[in-house]
């Protein structure tokens, strides 16, 4: 009996201690999760209230797997947008914290691909596989990361090529009116950067839809798409999307830049971006300034565009160009927004409704554009020919303007008007028609030294074509001097004048008649 009671003690104490391990070796670890109500609730906003440590633009997750992003850290609620569809969120709904800050997907496999602001595919073809996220929001590069701006962005637009000069890492603003070619600008410089190492970045801002199937259409036309990221927030879409755009462009241009490459992103256009912010602001109940904008408007372009720059070397020598474009109303460069991108930007291409009208396109309107980089970011060849020519052309439009009412002009001022006719008629090009490098130094070369002056006015883009080949033919060595090495020698201005004089006797049926 005491055996048995023995034993029985003995397996009681065993069964304890084993239950003992069992506990001590299961550890229990107390999560605590800060969960809100929705208070209000429409228009693509939320109101939430009884949420506690909140970060600024954090992503909060709301029923049926939404997310919002908080904007408005108020005293006793968040204000949140919602990224998506957000008509099933009402008053009540639980709303949890999720300690992420809003990122975008990037890599390589995003090139050639339409996506939306937040990754995913609108062209049909699978999700592409990201490599890494990037944050929406970043701080721009320190002074001591950045370098000057020196390596030339070849647009293939002459006017733009030869007078005002866009570097890589350069923010140049294209401004105009509605209808004056903002968009035509950039695709053609898309189009040029086939085969030059650069990744475009077209990110759309509340344009048509068939704005975006038109665009890809023309990138895939001239094999463009290949090198090109469409990111698009349509009219069609809400508010948000529209909203966190140009950042999510901007981040997929980063990934290249820090990954030592040469990125470009067309903003197209922040005028409908800040549009699409007003709106948000408004619902969301903050205090409205100038033209109903919120007082941080500027900052609100401003953190997008300063993260532009050329990268030093111990960063990986990238750099990101921004392309931002403007629309004007009645050619008002004074209004509210202009002003405020044209502070931030390091230059700003303006198109004239009344050159566009009289057939002038690209109708860059010389005097009021700028580029602040200048000649820095200019190859030595374009910098030698045309250092004369935006000033030339500047005069003669003032010349022009003038002698509408004179009856009678000195020879002087004559020739300079039918120089300056010339040069117009030269500068003028198709959208789908870049022009390298070699072809626009020997072609401006020619306009500024008087071979054009002989030629009829409306021979000048015959005259032009056909000298373009007959350098081809004739005379390959100069085009492949000046595509191997950019710059104008003694010697080859020589060849060049021989070509030139050569070629005006054999088309002398492009010359005006001798009286």
């Amino acid at each position: 009996m005491k055996r048995n009671l023995a034993k029985e003690y003995t397996r009681i104490l065993d069964f304890i201690s084993d239950q003992t391990a069992k506990v001590e070796a299961e550890t229990t670890e107390l999560k605590t999760e800060s969960v809100g109500v929705v208070e209000s609730a429409g228009d693509g906003v939320a109101m939430v209230r009884g949420l506690y440590k909140v970060m600024y633009n954090e992503l909060l997750l709301f029923p049926k797997k939404t997310f919002g992003l908080a904007v408005n850290l108020e005293e006793n609620r968040i204000g949140t947008i919602i990224l998506g569809e957000h008509k099933h969120i009402k008053e009540g709904d639980l709303v949890h914290t999720t300690g992420r800050l809003l990122s975008v997907p990037v890599g390589n496999a995003f090139i050639g691909r339409v996506i939306d602001p937040l990754g995913f595919p609108l062209d049909g073809k699978p999700k592409p596989k990201e490599t890494e996220f990037y944050p929406l929001e970043r701080l721009a590069p320190g002074v001591i990361e950045r370098e000057p701006v020196h390596v030339p962005l070849q647009t293939g637009v002459k006017a733009i090529d030869s007078m005002i000069p866009i570097g890589r890492g350069q923010r140049e603003l294209i401004i105009g009116d509605r209808g004056t070619g903002k968009s035509s600008l950039p695709i053609t410089t898309i189009i040029n950067q086939k085969g030059s190492g650069v990744v475009c970045i077209y990110v759309v801002i509340g344009q048509r839809a068939s704005f975006v199937a038109k665009l890809v259409s023309i990138l895939e036309q001239f094999d463009a798409l290949d090198h090109t990221i469409i990111v698009a927030a349509t009219a069609a879409d809400p508010a948000t999307l529209q909203y966190i755009a140009p950042y999510a462009g901007c981040a997929l241009g980063e990934y290249f830049a820090y990954n030592g490459r040469d990125a470009l992103v067309i903003y197209d256009d922040l005028t409908k971006h800040a549009w699409s912010y007003r709106e948000l602001s408004l619902l969301l109940h903050r205090p409205s300034g100038r033209e109903a904008y919120p007082g941080d408007i500027f900052y609100l372009h401003s953190r997008v565009l300063e993260r532009a720059c050329k990268l030093n070397k111990k960063r990986g020598g990238g750099s990101l160009t921004a392309l931002p474009i403007v629309e004007t109303q009645a050619g008002d460069l004074s209004s509210y927004i202009p002003t405020n991108i044209i502070s931030i930007t390091d230059g700003q291409i303006y198109l004239e409704p009344d050159l566009f009208y009289a057939g002038v396109r690209p109708a860059i309107n010389v005097g009021l554009s700028v580029s602040r980089v200048g000649g820095a970011a200019q190859a030595k060849a374009m910098k030698r020919v045309a250092g004369k020519l935006r000033l030339d052309l500047a005069q003669y439009r003032e010349l022009a303007a003038f002698a509408q009412f004179a009856s009678d002009l000195d020879p002087k001022t004559q020739s300079q008007l039918e120089r300056g006719a010339r040069i117009t008629e030269i500068l003028k090009q198709g959208w789908d028609e870049p022009a390298p490098l070699e072809h626009q130094v020997v072609i401006i070369w020619a306009a500024t030294n008087g071979f054009l002056d002989p030629v009829k006015k409306d021979q000048c883009r015959q005259w032009e074509r056909l000298f373009i080949q007959y350098l081809d033919t004739a005379h390959p060595e100069i085009l492949e001097h000046l595509r191997q090495i950019p710059e104008m020698t003694g010697e080859l201005e020589d060849e060049l004048t021989k070509a030139a004089t050569t070629f005006n006797a054999i088309e002398s049926g492009l010359m005006l008649e001798e009286e």
